[in-house]
């Protein structure tokens, strides 16, 4: 999944970002609302996490400009201000939930799952894809009922194309979604991570594979052996 974290507080801003990263989440940070609203423009975030007294643009102003452009993505409210008439003003404005500091990283994470869940079809716990199947909850990949065992990225890449099946995903899309926006787009880390996965699924006997698009990016479609098995 990708974060996005609205926080002027640096310290608590590098807490947040490296422990959702090291749970294997994509985060972008923004310090202030200003360029929290430029970011949600650009990018599509599955979750993000906002404080509300911020430099230019307050967490309000900016759930509530969200909301009006028809933007549904799950805001997480993070603030020392508990008073109740903030958290009511908090979820008028938009808010789906609303988590006062200071906090326990625990919670903090079960509050992230939860919103992501609320995020209809695309939020399904279970994945699949012919013999592939994800547990998004318990972060695990079958392959003819034989576990595989994937690092974060390879699970965050093959999450991906399992939400895109059949479809040409561009590298700049897998770089924005498994990564994150300030990688380099030269990289070939796309590249080396998708070799990994198809071996990994190629040794599971997976009848599907990931195919390169050349000049374009790549597709996980069935193999011949599973098209002819149908």
């Amino acid at each position: 999944m990708k974060v996005l974290v609205v926080e002027d507080d640096r310290k608590v801003a590098g807490f947040i970002e490296l422990g959702l990263k090291e749970e294997g989440y994509v985060v972008d940070v923004a310090s202030d609302g200003e360029e929290a609203t430029m970011m949600a423009h650009v990018y599509q975030y599955d979750v993000i996490l906002l404080d509300i007294m911020l430099p230019k643009k307050n967490g309000f102003q900016v759930a509530m400009e969200l909301r009006r452009e028809g933007r549904s993505t799950p805001i997480l409210m993070l603030t020392s201000r508990d008073a109740v008439e903030d958290i009511v003003r908090g979820l008028d404005a938009g808010a789906d939930d609303y988590l006062a500091k200071p906090f326990r990283f625990e919670e903090l994470l079960a509050r992230v799952r939860a919103l992501a869940r609320r995020g209809g079809a695309e939020r399904m716990e279970t994945l699949r894809f012919g013999t592939i199947v994800m547990d998004r909850l318990r972060h695990t990949v079958t392959v003819v009922d034989q576990i595989i065992d994937l690092t974060a990225k390879e699970f965050q890449l093959l999450e991906y194309f399992l939400l895109h099946p059949e479809e040409v995903v561009r590298r700049t899309s897998l770089l924005e979604k498994v990564w994150d926006m300030h990688f380099d787009p030269e990289s070939n880390v796309v590249d080396v991570h998708i070799g990994n996965l198809r071996r990994k699924l190629k040794q599971a006997s997976a009848l599907e594979k990931i195919e390169t698009i050349r000049g374009v990016g790549f597709a996980l479609r069935p193999t011949t052996e599973a098209v002819s098995r149908r």
